[in-house]
């Protein structure tokens, strides 16, 4: 079967090319994706000139839902929701799958979901309801990020829950204080942020605080660093600073450089560090699972949706990037119209 796929070939230059497809597994018709920051960093090409010339061209995007054209197996009825899995394992490992150096990650190791048809194992895609708001389920991926953080953080922590930190007022911390606010609806969830407009969008957490205007005796048990880049390194030392000790410091963040930490003062404190990043099959299940049970919280996410665009051609996916770029807060969903 012939597909057309959307790769970008160097910053902010997009090409079609012509594929061919088999009809084997699960094949996907994208409706509506979601752009995420990684996306950003390729397409304004701030990767570093090696990563861009070794990945490049590549279709972006890794966030998405999508109608089932087509199944080999039979384990979906063709017009079925699914939301899509860009982790991608190669062969099995000890660790989790989103940790493994023999998975591949869409839109970043190979192909991402900017193509009319997209071929999927059947293990990459989980049923939706067809009742679920589409914009919201176009970044289900980013909500699972922070599910699989949680849910490993709650396997970790020794210590009591009753006091929650989230540093960042983006959307990967509005995701994250909203997951803990569900799982751990007793403990107090305090959002640490640089600006205020976004952090009153948090109307369910507990405290707001600008990171210049913390009271002196809050302390918490735990964090959640959702910030990235740079500033992640003022962040996790704020996080040092109020921590109760024996605590877990969940990072979140992306920076394309090196953070210096206090390791003095984790030594003091016996302070654990966990690593998250991407996620895997049981954490969109979870996520979909949750979305079922908690509907409500629908309402929230759907603050995160500031932008969407119609995409009818190549044009349109530039332009959407182009408003995405230039948005400080919440998700710019792509309906693919290709």
């Amino acid at each position: 079967m012939i597909n057309i796929v959307y790769r970008l070939k160097s910053p902010k230059f997009f090409e079609e090319s012509i594929d061919e497809i088999e009809l084997d597994g699960v094949i996907v018709r994208p409706t509506y994706l979601s752009i995420c920051q990684a996306d950003q960093r390729y397409y304004q090409g701030s990767r570093p000139a090696e990563v861009l010339e070794k990945k490049l061209p590549m279709a972006l995007i890794h966030e998405g839902i999508g109608e089932v054209v087509y199944d080999s197996d039979g384990n979906f009825k063709s017009g079925d929701m699914v939301v899509m899995i860009p982790n991608t394992p190669f062969g099995e490992d000890v660790c989790r799958a989103n940790y493994s150096y023999n998975s591949k990650f869409r839109g970043s190791g190979f192909d991402g979901f900017t193509s009319d048809l997209i071929k999927l194992e059947s293990d990459r895609v989980v049923k939706i309801p067809e009742d679920f708001n589409p914009h919201v389920a176009a970044f289900i991926e980013l909500i699972s990020v922070a599910y699989q953080g949680i849910s490993k953080f709650d396997e970790l922590a020794i210590t009591p829950k009753d006091a929650l930190g989230v540093w960042g007022d983006g959307n990967l911390g509005f995701i994250t204080a909203l997951l803990l606010k569900e799982k751990f609806p007793d403990s107090k969830v305090y959002i640490f942020g640089k600006h205020l407009d976004n952090l009153n969008l948090f109307s369910f957490a507990d405290g707001i605080y600008q990171i210049h205007n913390v009271p002196a005796d809050l302390v918490i048990d735990h964090a959640f660093e959702c910030v990235g880049s740079s500033a992640s390194q003022s962040a996790i030392e704020q996080i040092i600073n109020l921590i109760n000790p024996q605590g877990i410091i969940n990072l979140f963040g992306v920076s394309e450089y090196p953070i210096p930490i206090n390791t003095r003062m984790v030594l003091e404190k016996g302070l654990t560090i966990q690593g998250n990043s991407r996620s895997e099959r049981e954490d969109f299940v979870g996520v979909v699972e949750t979305l079922k049970q908690n509907p409500k919280l629908f309402e929230y996410l759907e603050k995160l949706v500031t932008n969407t665009c119609e995409i009818h051609s190549l044009n349109d996916l530039k332009e959407a990037f182009d408003k995405d770029y230039i948005s400080n807060f919440g998700k710019t969903i792509l309906i693919w119209k290709k």
